[in-house]
């Protein structure tokens, strides 16, 4: 019955795609199913495989909003998944140095007192121009007090993300890209310093 109610559907395949090429779809299935059972033994060693103990995960990830949103998803995804997770590598980190109370009540002091500051400098900076060195020392305090806020900030979400893994790793914020054996070696003395 359903030989002849496919006919008409087979008879309109042949004409267009051809014979042959519905003998090779129909043999690409049928090996295809024979390969089935190979597929599912192997998919379940590898699930087995990654939810062995020995087996753990690294999630590596900047602390700016989205890398750290998707962090945490990948967080919370291997943990509902009953993954092992090792370690998590927070990469470009800013230094400690922009939280510290007294390098943060230095840069507010040398804000407010720029001008005075400057007038007490030695008369070769700026060829003695002291306005002009004021408004240098106010920048550099102002850039202080601003890479100080996104320290608070990346410090609030490493605060977060650390809740699960064992292992926390920071990786300062490079100069220059790792690129050859020496910027490899400068980031594993950062790491496990």
């Amino acid at each position: 019955m359903l030989n002849f109610a496919t006919r008409p559907f087979y008879q309109v395949a042949d004409r267009i795609l051809g014979t042959q090429f519905l003998q090779d779809i129909a043999e690409f299935f049928i090996l295809f199913q024979s390969m089935y059972e190979g597929f599912v033994r192997r998919a379940r060693a590898v699930e087995k495989l990654l939810h062995d103990r020995r087996t753990t995960f690294v999630v590596v990830s900047t602390l700016e909003p989205a890398p750290a949103h998707e962090a945490e998803f990948f967080i919370q995804s291997l943990d509902s998944m009953q993954f092992h997770l090792g370690a998590l590598v927070l990469n470009k980190v800013l230094p400690a140095y922009l939280l510290d109370p007294v390098a943060c009540r230095a840069a507010d002091e040398l804000a407010e007192r720029s001008e005075e500051l400057a007038a007490g400098l030695d008369a070769g900076v700026a060829g003695g121009d002291a306005v002009q060195t004021g408004r240098v020392l106010s920048e550099i305090a102002e850039s202080f007090q601003r890479f100080h806020v996104v320290a608070q900030r990346e410090a609030e979400e490493r605060a977060e993300l650390a809740a699960v893994p064992e292992v926390v790793a920071s990786v300062p914020y490079f100069d220059s890209d790792i690129h050859d054996l020496a910027g490899l070696l400068r980031l594993g003395e950062a790491l496990w310093a």
